[in-house]
């Protein structure tokens, strides 16, 4: 057989571009994995150590404003760029410009210490996913890929960060594959995104760090009775995440528009959080919270406890503090599916699982891979009642999100078909149009 025939037979074979593709996107991939792994655990162990110091010396909630004014002020100086944050990564993916300036990571990682430092309220998954996104950009330019290439990046970046800071790799792949667009997932990307999910929290796990473990032991036939109170839980877990996200953004537009000088921004609400703090006489709302999401499946909880969370978080993020919204949403869900049980009968330790995932699905748009993270961190036991949890919350949150510059790519209902193509923000800014009209 001569050389040509040869490169004619190989050429017919589909799969070995296939090949290619893997070993091409598993080089890239251990490398993204292996600095994003190893970055979020290294801001884990920071996380804990400004947690337990601040527990040990609750003295340090009263310098919130300082706290702000740092946070504030680092981001005024050296973060204009960045400062959207996780909407940069969605909005370079949508319409590429330039890579994401690797500033982000560390400014993103300084400003999350020390908001939980000072007694803030604040999650961890938005840092992680800028830093896996600063960084996986970074090898856009070291390899020189091509414009789709450079989404498919972005897409295992996001995945990288958000495995490892959370320990779920299947979630981590499946959540940067469905975030992006709502409604639609890029499976283009699969394969990358999952080798970059898995590699990034097989590094983390390297440092030995470890991860939050939850349970649900009680095991609920699903039948008809059940899958109605299952139903009736997800439309009152979506129902809350709406409101948690257009909370977070009301407070961002009323500190933009009453204070102009930004590094003011964190200051003043800083200041009305350490007064809150101290009037309610509690840590129990800020920071990452997992005691109160441990408790909340075996110990009941305040019917209201959910509700300052919302407050608590959505203020700290309005004013300008720096963190992620997740943790505060498996709180916020968490505990709320604990007040449930008042009304539903479902167990306690279940329908705590449920919210834990479901608001969280509500409020990113991202109802298949919060089902998957139910599953990894709870078992496949409760999985049908994740699954329809999670579904029926993302459907009852509305057009509404954390990430407002999420697009549309297949509305909810029928009522937002004019609008597909269009952001969660341009949908917002719509309403408003609307409202004001005699």
């Amino acid at each position: 057989m001569n050389k040509e025939k040869l490169r004619n037979l190989l050429s017919s074979i589909e799969q070995i571009p296939s090949l290619v593709y893997v070993l091409k996107w598993f080089v890239i991939c251990l490398l993204i994995g292996a600095v994003a792994g190893s970055i979020s655990a290294f801001f884990l162990v920071s996380l804990e150590w400004a947690t337990n110091w601040r527990e040990e010396h609750l003295w340090i909630i009263a310098l919130l404003p300082v706290g702000g004014f740092i946070v504030g002020l680092s981001y005024h100086l050296y973060g204009d760029s960045v400062v959207k944050g996780n909407n940069l990564l969605l909005e370079e993916f949508h319409s590429p410009k330039k890579i994401i300036p690797f500033k982000m990571a560390p400014l993103v990682l300084f400003g999350t210490v020390v908001t939980h430092f000072f007694g803030g309220s604040a999650g961890r998954e938005g840092t992680a996913v800028q830093i896996g996104g600063a960084v996986a950009d970074r090898f856009t330019k070291i390899f020189k890929l091509s414009n789709r290439d450079r989404k498919i990046i972005l897409i295992a970046g996001i995945s990288a960060g958000f495995a490892s800071v959370f320990g779920t790799p299947l979630a981590g792949g499946v959540f940067a594959l469905e975030v992006l667009i709502l409604g639609r997932i890029r499976l283009d990307a699969i394969i990358p995104s999952f080798l970059a999910a898995v590699l990034s929290d097989y590094f983390c796990r390297i440092w030995n760090v470890s991860h939050t473990h939850y349970h649900i032991d009680s095991v609920v036939d699903m039948n008809v009775p059940n899958l109605g109170w299952a139903i009736l839980a997800g439309i009152i877990f979506g129902l809350v995440a709406m409101l948690f996200s257009k909370s977070t953004h009301f407070w961002s537009s009323l500190f933009k528009s009453k204070i102009k000088y930004p590094p003011l921004r964190p200051v003043i609400g800083g200041a009305i959080l350490a007064i809150a703090i101290y009037l309610i006489g509690t840590t129990k709302y800020i920071g990452l919270g997992v005691p109160t999401i441990v408790a909340s499946f075996h110990e009941q909880m305040n019917s209201y406890d959910f509700l300052l969370k919302v407050l608590f978080t959505s203020f700290t993020l309005g004013a300008g503090f720096k963190g992620g919204e997740v943790t505060p949403l498996f709180y916020i869900g968490a505990t709320l599916g604990n007040a449930l049980i008042w009304f539903i009968p479902l167990p306690m330790d279940l329908l705590a699982g449920m919210g834990f995932v479901a608001v969280f699905a509500g409020a990113t748009n991202t109802p298949l891979a919060c089902a998957l993270m139910g599953i990894e961190l709870f078992g496949i036991e409760s999985g049908v009642f994740i699954a329809i949890a999670c579904s029926v919350a993302y459907l009852f949150s509305g057009h509404s999100g954390v990430y407002s510059s999420q697009l549309i790519g297949s509305p909810k209902n029928s009522r937002y078909i004019r609008e597909k193509g269009l952001s969660l923000s341009d949908i917002a800014r719509r309403r408003k149009e609307r409202s004001r009209k005699p």
